[in-house]
This record gives structure tokens, C-alpha cells and sequence, in this order.
């Protein structure tokens, strides 16, 4: 029974976030990413946790919590990288020749 409970949390849980996202205007979606890396952060840390706390003789459990560090990592490098660029893209900068 518990775990029909996980799964429904996590089924609303994703059709929240999906509602949330995608109703979010484009000029905010720089402020909503740079916010969301602390997000991304906690997540790798609570599967950092799910990984220590894994049965060490169960290679299922050590194989799904290698594979959540795994994208959790990927996941809050990735934010920064493209955080880091779309601010980039608001920097001042030297101009072309030829332009105004």
C-alpha cells in the first residue's frame, strides 16, 4: 500500500512541476533556472542519502542510487551551465564592426 502512495505523489508531483513550468513566461525562465539549481542541489544530496542508506548486498538498490547521483549531479551541473550562459547573453560586451 505505501508504495501505491510513493508512485501517486510522484505522479502529481510531475504533473504539477509540468503545469508550473510550462505556464511560466519567457522572460522569467533565467531567474525560475538560477532558483531551481538550489533545487537540483537538494536533490543530489537526498540521493546521496538514498545511496548511503542502500542494502550494500542488494545491487538492485546500489544500481538505481548510482544511477540517481549520477543525474542528480548531471542534473545541477547542467542548470548552472546553462544558467551561466543565458546570463552571459545580458553582459555587456564588445560589439561587432558594423553594428550599432
Amino acid at each position: 500500500m505505501t508504495d501505491f502512495i510513493y508512485i501517486y505523489v510522484f505522479m502529481l508531483a510531475a504533473f504539477t512541476g509540468y503545469e508550473v513550468i510550462s505556464r511560466v513566461p519567457v522572460i522569467l525562465h533565467t531567474p525560475l533556472m538560477s532558483g531551481s539549481n538550489f533545487v537540483h542541489g537538494v536533490v543530489l544530496v537526498g540521493a546521496m542519502v538514498a545511496l548511503g542508506a542502500a542494502d550494500p548486498n542488494d545491487p538492485l538498490q546500489l544500481g538505481i542510487g548510482v544511477v540517481a547521483v549520477f543525474l542528480g549531479a548531471a542534473n545541477a551541473a547542467g542548470g548552472f551551465v546553462v544558467t551561466e550562459r543565458m546570463l552571459a547573453m545580458f553582459k555587456p560586451g564588445k560589439k561587432k564592426e558594423g553594428t550599432k
